[in-house]
């Protein structure tokens, strides 16, 4: 049935949403289960649907949630009936009973079967709009698309839902610091892994072993595994190369605790020791990371932030990349929001807000010579500037020499 959920937290959430609309009805549906036998299901076959989780906490599938604004509020939380037949192959589920009242703080649960007759009645009442998500979920969902007729103005919901994802609430930040935690931990034991000759598949099975060990529902998105030639390859996920002596390793990875993923990345020498050459560009690159996170404070812009980056790695290059600046070869955005998605929902336009979490991740990468460098670290936007929540994994080319010294390599 999932975590424990902090129902204070999720009624907050659902109450700002109706102050919002002022006047509607509300209809999230949440996920399924996918299939095994039609879908490619590489972790587990269940995964809640965003917009319901930050509505409601639950992991509960096939679930609705309806909500109306105006007057004095309603929530709703619908349940299919349980099965104890079919839970022998699933376990248990959540169904409409006192324990779904109790464990969801929703005081209202009804059976999925009297949602037709509840959504009619409440748009009786509320005179308004039906606001549902429109997102894949919903589009693919035949009942959804029946319900949704039953009204003559329907918007979309997500808008406004993913504007209030933005700034994360002590919950969601708690989670988010499980996540990099467990993150961490899992970027140290890759480094400890790493050795000339170690194939990218075995790096990565230590870095998800240590994120599993630690508690981790899943992987936030395929890890990234990339040594000397694949270091320049930004989303490179086959992880099947073998290291050579001297070759850098990119690590993208980050692990997901409660629905909230990390996204960190470390560069480290499969020997365990920086050459002068991948020392400079390593540093030119963690010195543009902090230059962008002390520029990083309530009111600045990611655009901002961006721009503070490529201009400090342009005025620092000196020759290390040739002919061109080295911000030549920064290929890709400095930032982007993190969250329930790895490159999760918000307007990259919004002035940043305590609260808000986002990724700094600058890179060099010089595919003629099969180095790449990207640092990357999740980065916590407080009342008076920001805070590093994976500070945790070695930076510096010191202290990834001395832990990998220490690995028993």
């Amino acid at each position: 049935m999932g975590r424990p959920v902090d129902t204070a937290s999720v009624a907050a959430r659902r109450r700002a949403l109706l102050a919002r609309l002022g006047r509607g009805v509300v209809l999230v549906p949440a996920a399924h289960e996918r299939e095994l036998e039609r879908d490619y299901v590489q972790d587990n076959d269940f995964r809640q649907n965003n917009t319901f989780f930050y509505f409601t906490g639950l992991e509960t599938q096939d679930a609705w949630l309806l909500l109306v604004a105006g007057g004095a509020g309603e929530t709703v939380l619908f349940l299919p009936p349980r099965d104890p037949l079919q839970e022998r192959w699933t376990g248990l589920r959540l169904g409409p009973d006192s324990t779904a009242v109790r464990l969801s703080g929703i005081a209202r649960v009804l059976p999925t079967d009297s949602l037709d007759s509840a959504l009619g009645a409440a748009l009786y009442r509320a005179r308004g709009p039906l606001y549902v998500p429109l997102d894949q979920t919903t589009r693919d969902e035949p009942r959804f698309r029946d319900l949704v007729f039953a009204a003559s103005d329907v918007r979309n919901l997500r808008p406004v839902a993913d504007s209030m994802r933005l700034v994360k609430d002590p919950d969601e930040v708690a989670r988010m610091r499980k996540a990099v935690d467990i993150s961490v931990l899992g970027h140290i034991a890759a480094m400890q892994a790493g050795r000339p000759g170690v194939w990218e598949y075995e790096i990565e099975a230590a870095l998800e072993a240590a994120f599993r060990r630690n508690g981790a529902d899943r992987v936030g998105y395929p890890s990234i595994v990339g040594s000397g030639p694949n270091t320049t390859t930004l989303h490179y996920d086959v992880n099947r190369r073998q290291t050579r002596d001297g070759d850098l390793i990119v690590v993208d990875a980050g692990a997901e605790w409660g629905q909230y993923t990390a996204d960190v990345t470390r560069t480290f020498p499969v020997n365990g020791k920086f050459t002068p050459r991948q020392k400079a560009i390593y540093d030119l690159v963690l010195a543009t990371q902090q230059a962008a996170f002390d520029s990083t404070r309530p009111g600045t812009t990611i655009a901002q932030l961006n721009r503070i980056a490529r201009d400090y790695m342009r005025s620092h290059s000196g020759t290390l990349c040739g002919a061109q600046t080295c911000d030549a070869y920064f290929i890709h955005g400095l930032s982007h929001w993190l969250g329930m998605d790895v490159h999760d929902v918000g307007d990259y336009s919004t002035p940043l807000k305590p609260g808000m979490v986002f990724t700094i991740e600058p890179g060099i990468y010089l595919p003629q010579e099969a180095l790449g460098v990207r640092i990357e670290d999740d980065v916590l936007v407080t009342a008076t500037g920001a805070e590093w929540l994976s500070a945790k994994a070695p930076k510096t080319t010191a202290e990834i020499e001395r832990l990998m010294a220490r690995g028993g390599r």
